[in-house]
């Protein structure tokens, strides 16, 4: 006897495997192509990442505000490769969470405080005025990048630190592996990561030993050698540790947004000559500049909730991880009007480009008034500035945690103000 055969059954869709993150970048300093279904989304949306891991990607502006500030939210406890140009056992500050993260902080935020990069201005501007006149000497075309963008930051943060800018520019083929996702093999990476602690190592030392034999501490990494209550003073490795990243971040970053945001202004002249013609716009275009530049190639730091945590686009999950996207967040359209436009008047600004919370950028202060400064001297000194190359044919960093561009060739015309 033949079993009645039912009513038809539908062919099961097979689920679509959740995307793999990083995404390939996008083209200059937009975000990768993905971002348009992200912002399109309901805020939370699953990938899995270079180890594996499953994640989900936060894109809401509040929901990355939550993550990054939230105690309940942890970057120490993803322990899987890091998306991040340094090891897990560096002791990177970017890495850690209180009381480690607390402790390693204090030992120098002094030197960080918005005060202090006032103070700096000063310096800074003389700074620009040395780079521009050489950049005059020599005659255009120039490289931006290396003729300004570069030796701004690092010669700043290596006078901050205490140490050369020989020392600093002895470093800068180590941090260019370093700062490789792809570029450079695993080896020579590796290879540079040894170079870097070695050679940072042997600076601390140096000034350890000055100060303990009665030199006065000149400079943050002289300072790191003074003894000082217990919850303020750091190790040997942190001391080396913190070097480093200080000397990376204090550079490297600022470099390529410094470049990032001259191109953003030659590549479409009216902006250039919007804040020519106002210069009091400059420090608000700045902000919005921040806001709309992905800088990070990687996207943000895996976090992992330590216990589950309710955002605005969802619950998580004690256990999961999750990667606040800040240039998303910096594009939600809820906090930003037209949010994919460059205004360079826009008021409020909260973007979160310098983080949020207890990872809000140490250096925010001193890169701020970097790229003011470094902006504000181009176009007085040089208002004439132009591109060399059509905007479409500057040469970007694709295959770098940091994003940039690789030269940035510049000419100008007209006599300096």
């Amino acid at each position: 006897m033949l079993t009645p055969a039912g009513p038809p059954v539908a062919p099961r869709c097979p689920v679509p495997a959740p995307a793999r993150f990083p995404f390939a970048p996008g083209p200059a300093m937009a975000p990768p192509v993905e971002y348009a279904d992200l912002l399109d989304g309901d805020g939370l949306t699953p990938v899995t990442l270079p180890s594996g891991s499953p994640a989900l990607l936060v894109t809401r502006h509040a929901d990355v505000r939550t993550v990054l500030g939230d105690p309940r939210f942890s970057r120490a406890a993803y322990t899987a490769k890091p998306m991040f140009a340094r090891e897990r056992d560096s002791l990177a500050l970017a890495l850690s969470d209180p009381p480690d993260h607390t402790r390693r902080r204090r030992a120098v935020a002094a030197a960080f405080t918005a005060r202090r990069a006032r103070d700096s201005v000063p310096r800074i501007r003389a700074l620009a005025a040395e780079l521009i006149a050489a950049m005059r000497a020599a005659g255009p075309p120039v490289d931006l990048v290396e003729a300004y963008a570069v030796p701004l930051p690092l010669t700043v943060i290596c006078e901050l630190l205490g140490i050369t800018v020989e020392d600093g520019a002895r470093c800068r083929p180590w941090m260019s592996a370093m700062m490789s996702t792809h570029r450079y093999p695993p080896e020579e990476v590796a290879r540079a990561h040894r170079r870097m602690a070695g050679h940072l190592a042997d600076l601390v030392d140096q000034r350890w030993r000055a100060v303990r034999a009665g030199a006065p501490a000149d400079g943050l990494l002289a300072e790191l050698a003074r003894p000082g209550p217990d919850d303020a003073t750091l190790s040997r490795d942190e001391a080396v540790a913190m070097g480093a990243g200080l000397l990376m971040a204090g550079y490297e970053t600022t470099a390529n947004q410094l470049a990032s945001c001259v191109w953003l202004l030659l590549a479409e002249r009216g902006r250039w000559e919007r804040l020519r013609a106002d210069p009091g716009l400059v420090d608000g275009a700045i902000e919005e500049m921040v806001r709309l530049t992905s800088l990070n190639a990687t996207g943000g730091a895996p976090h992992v909730a330590l216990e589950d945590v309710p955002l605005s686009a969802g619950l998580v999950r004690a256990g999961q991880v999750v990667v606040p996207l800040v240039d998303a967040a910096g594009r939600d359209p809820e906090v930003f009007a037209d949010p994919a436009d460059l205004d360079l008047t826009r008021s409020p600004n909260p973007h979160l480009g310098y983080g949020h919370g207890r990872h809000h950028c140490l250096g925010a202060p001193l890169a701020r008034v970097e790229l003011q400064v470094g902006v504000a001297s181009l176009l007085a000194e040089l208002p004439g500035l132009r591109l060399a190359v059509p905007s479409d044919e500057v040469d970007w960093r694709t295959d770098m945690f940091i994003r940039g561009p690789w030269r940035l060739p510049v000419t100008w015309d007209g006599a300096a103000r």
